[in-house]
Order: C-alpha cells, then structure tokens, then sequence
C-alpha cells in the first residue's frame, strides 16, 4: 500500500510529469524487489569473511585460471538452496525436522551437532577476520571487536523479531558490491578475463587442486541449507500472523526460484570479482600464498592502492554481519526440530529459550577460541573438513526427501533440479575425498 500512496502521490504533484509507462516500471520493481528474501540472504551470506580469505587464496595462487569456477557454482549452488527452500514449503517444516520423516532421529542428530562444531569454528574465524579488519581501519586491538561484535551480532536475533532483521541483513548483501568496484579499480585486461572465465583450465599442482577443493567447500556450505528452509518458515509464519492471502505453492516456488537464483548469482559475482582483484594484484606481483582476509586486505594496499584496501576491508566486515547470525542460528534451527523446542527469531527468548542458548552458546565458543589464541586458519581448516563430510551426506538425504512425492504432498523437486543436485553431491563427495588425498 505504501508504494501505492507514493505513485498517486508523485502522480498528483503539481508540475511533475509522469509517463504512462513509469507507474508500470515502478511497480514491476517493487514487485522485483518484495520477491527478493531469504534467497537473497542466503546467497549473500555465502561470501563471509572465511570465504573471502579462501577466494582470495584462490586468486593469489592460481590467477585468473579459476574465474570459471564461479560460472559453474552458480547453478549447483541455485539448485541445492531451491530443493530446500522447496521442501520446506511442501513439508511446512526446516531441514531437519524434514530429514526427521526418512532418517533415524540418532542420524539427524549426528549432523546437528557437526554443523554446531563446523559453524562455531567458521564463526570464530570470520570473528577474527573481521575484528582484524577493524582493527587496520581504527588501530584498536581486534580482541575488543571480537567481543563487541560477538555481543552485538548474538543481540540482534535476541531482541528483535524476523521482519526488524531480516530487512538490514537484505541491506548487507549491498556490501558485496565492494569487490565489484575493487576489481574495476585495478583496470584488468578484460580480453583475458573472458577468456578465464568461459574456457576452463584445472591445477596442474597438488596445492592448486586442494585450493579447487577449498573454494567448492565454501561455496556450498551446510549451514546454508539450514537457514534457506528455515526461513522459509518463518516467512510463512509471518504471513500467517498477518492474516495475508494464501498463496498457490506454484507461486511461491516461481517467486522463491527468482529470489534464490539473484541471491546464487549475486553471491558468485562476488566470489568472481574477489578472485579477480587478488589474482590481477597479488598473484601478477608475486604474492601467492594469502592465509587470511585481513592478509588479501594489506597485501592490496601498495598494490591497488588505499581506495582498494579500504573497500575490501569494509566487505568484509559487512560480509560478516550478513553471515555470523545466519551461522548461529542454522545449527539452533536443526537442534530444535529434532528435539521439538520452540524456533524461531520471530519468537521472544521467554519463549524460545533452548533455540536462543544455541545461538548465545555458538558464538561465545567463537569468542572463546579467539582468545584461546587458537589460529583462526586452523579453525577454519577444521571447518571445511566438517562441512567436506558434512556436505555430501546431506545433500543425499536431501534429495531422498525433495523426491518423496508422498512426504512432498505432490510438489517433488522437478528433474532438472534433481540432476543438478546429484552432480553437486557427486562434486561434494570428490571435494571430501580430495581434503584428505590432497
């Protein structure tokens, strides 16, 4: 209604011309961007800090032969986000109270918990990430942004409810658009950079093949699956609170589908353009080995210039604002499905108290193992390993459930989508295996 009373308004302003075709223009973009939600979130939330450090190893070590990697992601990961989001809106339930119709509870426990140890560890280290790119930005110790934004980022799912978050974490995905003016501001050869893009080139190192496994590791996380059905909920829940019109499950799958693939898509432009600039200044310089963000970010300035290293550092740090709440809060999802608590962060913490101690308790072990001077790499390493095991089993059960056309209730995930599936739990299972032969 708003965006209506604003058209009628600027319509009926005196001296302001309007065209017959505007109106249209603008409600075709308010329609654009009212579908855009949790797959935008999602996607976006894919590039946090940890992500970032990995592309920009990617890109120091191996140039720009590995731009194609983001073209090839971007339907695998469209794919896996859309089953889930699908079988949440058939079943009415997340993830895991899903896999609970087809699996032993015992088994869906099992991976609750390793997402909680997985996602923990990958929060400590985009903690560490962030509060060291804090600290290149003020001079003030990181150790007092590691706490600062732990508080503030387990505060905010707390004390507000799912609309009041989830509108700025839409904003946030916009910092993604820092890689994008990073990249242009190093002038690449964009001859060669089409070429890298569209003809594929694989390592021909043992390290260049554990980066490729490393980069597809970070780009189809477990963590996401979780919080993609999760919010699917919740957006149901949401309009069931506001009495809205139901709507056909054709409908919502349309409007989700475009939603998840801006959202995929938007999350491996940014993955390409992080490549690209650390691949144009730091690998053509020399620079190969970059072990964490905050590395990318100095290594950037005599290179690329201060404007660079600024921008760079900012996406990260909004990058994790986007992606540590998302964290948490998947493993608090999956614990409370299986066990049958109240979730939700449209629920008060009165009400949801078990789903909220998940969340609290995640980030202070991040917290903790920050000043545990734990390395955050290694932190990080030990994610990847969990979610490399985590990944593919999750991926077959998901698609055990997305083609159960009983437990679906006649809205199976279409053929297509399931292929595209099953290559990337193919992909996954040769990223597992390649984390330890590597």
């Amino acid at each position: 209604m708003e965006g209506k009373d604003v058209l009628v308004a600027v319509e009926a302003a005196p001296g302001h011309a309007v065209s017959p075709v505007e109106p249209r223009r603008r409600t075709l973009l308010a329609r654009f961007l009212s579908a855009l939600g949790p797959g935008l979130i999602t996607g976006a939330a894919d590039d946090d800090p940890s992500g970032i450090a990995t592309y920009s190893a990617a890109g120091a070590l191996l140039g720009t032969t590995q731009l194609w990697i983001a073209l090839v992601t971007w339907p695998l990961m469209a794919a896996v986000q859309m089953t889930c989001a699908r079988v949440a809106m058939a079943t009415g339930k997340g993830l895991a109270g899903a896999l609970r119709k087809k699996l032993p509870r015992s088994v869906v426990m099992a991976a609750a918990f390793a997402l909680f140890i997985a996602n923990t560890f990958n929060i400590a280290a985009d903690l560490a990430g962030m509060a060291d790119a804090a600290e290149m930005m003020s001079g003030i110790n990181s150790h007092y942004f590691v706490v600062v934004f732990g508080i503030g980022l387990t505060a905010g799912p707390i004390l507000f409810h799912y609309e009041p978050i989830a509108v700025p974490l839409k904003w946030l995905t916009l910092s993604l658009c820092a890689y994008i003016v990073t990249a242009f501001i190093v002038r690449p050869d964009w001859s060669a950079v089409v070429h890298a893009t569209f003809v594929p080139s694989l390592p021909t190192t043992r390290e260049g093949w554990a980066m490729l496994v490393g980069v597809l590791g970070t780009t189809i996380s477990p963590y996401l699956f979780f919080w993609q059905a999760s919010q699917e909920v919740e957006e149901a829940n949401s309009a069931a609170r506001k009495r809205a019109p139901t709507v056909a499950m054709r409908a919502r799958v349309l409007t989700r589908r475009l939603d998840v693939g801006v959202g995929t898509f938007f999350s491996n432009v940014g993955m390409y353009f992080i490549i690209l600039t650390t691949a144009l200044t730091l690998h053509r310089d020399g620079i190969t080995h970059i072990e964490t963000s905050q590395g990318a970010a100095e290594a950037l300035r005599p290179l690329a210039g201060n404007l660079a290293a600024l921008l760079f550092t900012l996406g990260i740090i909004g990058a994790g604002f986007l992606a540590i709440p998302i964290m948490s809060a998947s493993a608090a999802y999956a614990a409370g499905e299986i066990f049958g608590w109240r979730v939700g962060i449209n629920k008060s913490f009165r009400t949801a108290r078990a789903f909220y101690a998940i969340i609290i308790l995640s980030t202070l072990v991040g917290i903790a193992i920050d000043f545990a001077n734990i390395n955050a790499i290694k932190a990080l390493f030990w994610s990847a390993v969990l979610n490399g095991l985590l990944a593919p089993f999750l991926l077959v059960a998901i698609l055990i459930v997305a083609t159960d056309r009983k437990l679906m209730r006649n809205h199976p995930a279409p053929l297509v989508t399931t292929v595209l599936v099953a290559i990337t739990t193919c992909a996954m299972i040769g990223a597992a295996l390649g984390m330890f032969l590597l």
